[in-house]
């Protein structure tokens, strides 16, 4: 790298010479690539892994605090409607004040929300304090992404970006393991209070090892209406989304979110071509393998994120697994994801991201496939090829649409890149949540009755069949207290297997946006701004 930044650091016309980041390591601790990365790291460990954790962790706060299932959704919902809300336009702050403390304000105010949570009294502060983690884990996740763009030369990102993916994947898959052992060897207040010691691990080596870095043309103004549009606009698409299960799909309130969201995001549009710094220049958008990147992360997160929803629900509700030895079953494909990141990042160095990108989401749609094979007698060991081929899949898809995204921004807008592709990633989670969720709801609905009579069981109400319904949605054999033995037997037959014609179609669903998803791979390129941030300014 020959080229050189430079920034403004001692007033009108103090210029000081940016030092490659290649040549930092040298000069001691701070800055160093690699340790920069171990820092991000246990940062968004934190993030990720509340995303999964707490599902575990639900009927203990239910039966500690005496909430209702509406009320325990929330605790899910309220995390992720703040994270997706608010992503890019923190990406944004830390674009204008600086990667380094935006992260550690992140991580400082995600390990004492945490801290609140485990010592709250109610159901209300624990769902009001899920929201703040959701914004402060906002801050840190983009923030992280800027950090690692900015610190390695372009040669060594996408290894950096490989270990990084590596780390969300297995935190996010491990989150389940986790809390399963700390809900049953502590209490539920562990699940939070175990970010604690996390945060002020990140939060100490943050400050001793990591450099700030701003581009010279980094935004000097903030967009406070395009803020407001894209947050609305976005609030709306995620409500929907999330209400949609509950509400319907057909239902006007469940429409009217989703026209106010576009209506949102045209306005925001619109104001974007006018506003002198816009909170996301449109221009980024004509970059066609950006593009194409954020609509792989949304493909991927929605075949991911919605297949496996079901996969949970399938190993305790119809194997009848405890919530710890689900997530042993599902350590092949956290595993894969552990090993593949990094090779995954090695591979998009060398050949670029089309071939591994596109082999990546056609893995996932022949796993996904292959997962709309599994019934009630799978044994463990097709289960665990399923799912090791999952995680082969996801690798190289998590590391090389990140890099797409990134790379191909502008390095003054790394923090806004790294914004859109965790919100592209929450909002494909978001999708395939509530579409594959109808999906499997319209074929269990579609189902049930007819199996139920098929099986010669006494007949239902329309109010006890749409109960039943629900249940069987979630693999629940629907059994009233006192229900003879064989008579027992045979509705959970019935329940099972109408569950897993569901589950099957949702994966089978989710097989074809893979498919899909790799045609979009071939749109990608290697990102034209990777090298920027070999030259980035520290300050």
């Amino acid at each position: 790298m020959t080229s050189q930044t430079t920034i403004d650091t001692t007033g009108p016309g103090g210029k000081v010479p940016a030092t490659p980041s290649d040549a930092t390591p040298g000069k001691g601790l701070r800055g160093h690539p690699w340790l920069t990365l171990i820092t991000v790291a246990v940062g968004v460990m934190m993030v990720a892994l509340d995303g999964t954790i707490v599902a575990i962790a639900n009927p203990a706060i239910g039966k500690d605090l005496g909430a209702s299932w509406s009320d325990l959704q929330w605790i899910t919902n309220a995390y992720f409607l703040a994270l997706a809300v608010s992503l890019i336009t923190a990406g944004k702050l830390g674009d204008r004040f600086g990667h380094r403390q935006t992260f550690l304000i992140g991580v400082a105010g995600f390990a004492a929300s945490s801290a609140a949570i485990g010592l709250s009294q109610g159901i209300t502060a624990v769902i009001v304090f899920r929201v703040f983690q959701g914004l402060f884990g906002a801050l840190l996740m983009p923030a992280a992404l800027g950090l690692l763009r900015a610190t390695f030369p372009a040669e060594k990102l996408n290894m950096a970006i490989g270990i990084w993916g590596m780390v969300i994947g297995a935190s996010t898959a491990g989150g389940p393991i986790l809390g399963g052992v700390l809900v049953e060897h502590v209490n539920w207040q562990s699940v939070f209070f175990i970010n604690v010691p996390v945060g002020v691990l990140a939060l100490v080596l943050g400050v001793l090892i990591l450099l700030d870095h701003r581009a010279e043309n980094a935004p000097r103004s903030f967009d406070l209406l395009g803020i407001f549009l894209l947050s609305a606009a976005m609030f709306c698409l995620v409500w929907a989304l999330i209400k949609a299960p509950e509400w319907g799909w057909g239902d006007l309130k469940t429409w009217a979110f989703i026209v106010a969201s576009v209506v949102g995001f045209g306005l925001f549009a619109v104001w974007e071509t006018k506003v002198k710094e816009p909170l996301i220049p449109l221009g980024l958008f004509r970059s066609v393998p950006l593009s194409a990147g954020v609509v792989l992360m949304v493909l991927m997160a929605i075949a991911f994120m919605g297949g496996l929803f079901f996969v949970t629900f399938y190993l305790q509700n119809v194997h009848g697994m405890s919530p710890i030895d689900a997530g042993l079953h599902l350590l092949p494909l956290t595993g894969m994801m552990i090993v593949g990141s990094p090779l995954a990042g090695v591979m998009i160095t060398k050949f670029g991201p089309r071939i591994p990108l596109a082999g990546g989401m056609a893995f996932t749609a022949i796993a996904m496939y292959g997962m709309s094979t599994l019934d009630a007698q799978t044994g463990s060991g097709i289960m665990s090829v399923w799912f090791a081929l999952l995680g082969l899949g996801l690798a190289p898809v998590m590391v090389g649409a990140t890099e797409v995204i990134v790379g191909n921004a502008p390095m003054e807008l790394s923090g806004v890149a790294g914004g859109l592709q965790q919100a592209a990633m929450q909002i494909g989670g978001s999708l395939g949540t509530a579409v594959l969720g109808a999906v499997m709801a319209s074929k269990v609905d579609n189902e049930f009755a007819g199996n139920w009579a098929d099986a010669g069981l006494p007949p239902l109400t329309p109010a006890q069949s749409e109960q039943a319904s629900l249940a069987v949605q979630q693999g629940i054999a629907p059994v009233p207290e006192g229900t003879p033995e064989q008579i027992a037997a045979k509705i959970a037959e019935v329940a099972h297997t109408t569950f897993i014609d569901g589950m099957s179609l949702a994966s089978l669903t989710a097989a074809g946006v893979a498919a899909v998803a790799v045609f979009v791979a071939f749109l990608t390129k290697r990102g034209e701004n990777a090298e920027a941030g070999a030259g980035a300014a520290h300050i």
